[in-house]
């Protein structure tokens, strides 16, 4: 009689039963991620702040994919309304098992002498003031649960160390560090603490996107051919599943090999 996964102790990539908030999930690769965490059995809490006709239209989608979960509103470096979403799904979908802290704002190449600290410290309350108060918000449960996975969308640019894009590289830098340390600080929880960083994977908002950029990029690829956002929502669902239990403050380069260490 063939064995079982369990009684081969092989790990699984299913997340039924897992409760999964993704934040920024209402379009581009945070869609992407929410949909394979929900083609992976997740309950996913679908998140976003503003263009609410645009959020359910995702969220119609979704359901129609035959995926579960729900939508909610909240602004992810607000501590009051982090706690109040939180709130709103525990009470809705159960406790919050894993999170996937992916909510951006724009992001302006600049030079050094065009920005301004208000606009530093904006990067820094999207890369590390949200994933604190996330954090903060569902640690509790897993730290009870004695499992947890807190997964942080960072960035390639900060391996690349991409110029005019001090800010920006900055905050992600600060974001990695953050990984690391928490990682170290939660394992004895069996929490992991990772991050996965995309590449350049054109969405929505690299519509207007000159394309001889886009073909710039293309070519420095190895592939010589850009992803697609499923792959980054596969990384995600990789991070979220008990396949990576013995792996943390990682990061993950999902960028066709741009970043090879």
């Amino acid at each position: 009689m063939a064995m079982t996964n369990e009684a081969m102790n092989i790990p699984t990539f299913r997340l039924d039963g897992q409760v999964v908030l993704v934040t920024g999930s209402s379009k581009g690769l945070g869609k992407a991620m929410a949909f394979a965490l929900g083609d992976a059995g997740a309950t996913v809490a679908l998140n976003y702040c503003n263009g609410a006709e645009i959020a359910q239209e995702t969220l119609a989608q979704f359901k129609a994919a035959g995926f579960k979960g729900e939508l909610f509103r909240g602004n992810s470096i607000d501590e009051a309304d982090v706690d109040r979403m939180c709130g709103e799904i525990v009470a809705e979908l159960g406790p919050i098992d894993t999170i996937v802290i992916n909510a951006t704002p724009a992001q302006p190449h600049k030079s050094i002498e065009e920005y301004d600290w208000d606009f530093y410290q904006s990067m820094l309350d999207f890369f590390v003031k949200s994933p604190f108060l996330l954090t903060r918000a569902t640690l509790a449960h897993m730290k009870e649960q004695r499992h947890g996975r807190i997964i942080n969308i960072t960035t390639e640019n900060f391996a690349r160390g991409v110029g005019n894009f001090s800010a920006y590289v900055a905050a992600k830098g600060a974001q990695i560090g953050w990984t690391r340390s928490m990682a170290t600080e939660l394992a004895p929880w069996s929490i992991t603490v990772n991050s996965v960083a995309p590449g350049w994977i054109p969405v929505e908002r690299h519509a207007n996107v000159p394309q001889a950029s886009k073909d710039a990029y293309e070519q420095l690829l190895p592939g010589k051919k850009f992803g697609i956002p499923s792959d980054v929502g596969g990384a995600v669902v990789f991070f979220a599943s008990e396949a990576s239990r013995f792996i943390t403050g990682q990061t993950i380069h999902v960028n066709g090999g741009l970043t090879v260490d």
